[in-house]
């Protein structure tokens, strides 16, 4: 077994094939609650675990604001210390919010593991699952303007050439001509974005004037389940954050319409701007759809957050007016979490429909409940999709006789 992973070469390039042991260290801050940063931790193991971590403890600490010097207070920081020499196999401290230079340098000093933060283990993530040209080059943008600023902080783990969660990316510099090289890269990337979009613009062009429906959600949603059984195609999904970062486009054909549907990256709480500028490009879909498919995990306990934060990202995107329907899926989780057993099948379905006007209400948009990987009301899914698609369609072309 140790011969599999002992690629010598690749694992000077930064790839570490060992599960690594972390802990995962938050705050309460004001107006936050041990309940709401539970779910923000929860929500970080996952990132880890995507990332190929496995979470050994937790740390939560209540302060007004993050400590300069070490985030958490210095007695919080021994408590974590002591804790990581009685455990060896801890290699990775993870942050639930983003850190300075200054402050990785600080905490690595103090605890002698890897520092690494939200933004650098998302970056982390989109590196790995990055596939086309256009992701990679739009991770590695992101990777630069998060590196700029922190070069000083970021120094010691190039110089030591450790691998693994938050290594992944650009390679040892002098630091003192770093800021001048990552500069003309964050410069060079841009411009081959720029080829890239221009590109797309010209395929975009090519498909014609059919009706745009977009796939949007918070990561994780089911979209890409979603997209595949609407369209019957392959796209790959699986239950990790950001299993897509490209965006997938198919034509579709509901009995004699068609129409185009594209499946985009997922949002998530506290995405790193620095993505959100690289990505817009490839959110380019988003903004130029005609409907969008908001699909919401509905089974999940932070739902209406997610459906808030994918929001503000649509306003962000200047998108938010569009017409939408609010998809939410894994009906069959939430009936599995959330009804007894003894309930009978009239006061599911009143509760349900209770629940659906109520949701309708709040969002002020329609709504339907699925489970994409069951197949569950799929079909009145695509009956709605149906009437909007024709609506639209009459709205562009009112001279025009349509036949379908």
């Amino acid at each position: 077994m140790a011969n599999e992973w002992n690629k010598g070469e690749k694992e000077r390039k930064g790839l570490h094939r060992k599960t690594e042991k972390a802990i995962l260290v938050g705050l309460i801050q004001k107006n936050q609650t041990e309940e709401l940063v539970k779910e923000y931790l929860d929500e970080l193991e996952f990132l880890a675990k995507t990332a190929g971590a496995k979470t050994i403890k937790r740390y939560t600490q209540k302060l007004a604001h993050p400590d300069q010097r070490y985030f958490v207070g210095s007695g919080k920081l021994e408590e974590i210390r002591l804790y990581i020499e009685e455990h060896e196999e801890i290699t990775l401290v993870i942050f639930d919010d983003d850190l300075s230079g200054k402050q990785v340098n600080n905490i690595e000093e103090e605890l002698k593991v890897k520092i690494v933060d939200r933004s650098s283990l998302i970056l982390d993530i989109f590196a790995k699952r990055a596939q086309t040209a256009q992701a990679k080059t739009q991770v590695e943008l992101a990777q630069m303007q998060y590196m700029l600023p922190r070069l000083r902080g970021l120094w010691t783990h190039l110089e030591r050439q450790r691998g693994g969660i938050g290594m992944r990316g650009p390679g040892e510099k002098e630091i003192e001509t770093d800021r001048r090289i990552i500069r003309d890269q964050i410069s060079f990337l841009k411009k081959k974005l720029e080829k890239i979009d221009q590109q797309n613009v010209t395929q975009r062009r090519n498909r014609g004037d059919l009706i745009r429906v977009g796939l949007v959600g918070y990561t994780n949603a089911g979209k890409s389940t979603l997209m595949n059984v609407i369209s019957k195609s392959e796209v790959f999904a699986e239950d990790k954050l950001f299993a897509t970062l490209d965006t997938t486009v198919r034509k579709v054909v509901f009995t004699t319409m068609p129409f185009l549907l594209s499946d985009t990256v997922g949002f998530i709480r506290k995405l790193p701007h620095h993505l959100i500028e690289s990505f817009k490009s490839t959110l380019d879909e988003v903004r130029e759809s005609d409907l969008l498919l908001h699909v919401v995990d509905i089974s999940h306990a932070q739902y209406e957050d997610h459906v808030n934060t994918v929001n503000q990202t649509l306003k962000d995107l200047d998108a938010l007016d569009k017409p939408t329907i609010l998809v939410f899926n894994k009906i069959d989780l939430y009936r599995k979490r959330y009804f007894d057993d003894y309930l009978d099948k009239d006061t599911r379905a009143e509760i349900e429909k209770e629940l659906q006007e109520n949701l309708k209400n709040q969002f002020e948009h329609e709504n339907l409940f699925v489970s994409a990987i069951k197949k569950e009301n799929i079909s009145e899914l695509r009956a709605l999709m149906e009437v909007k698609i024709k609506e639209l369609y009459t709205i562009r072309y009112p001279y025009q006789v349509k036949h379908w």
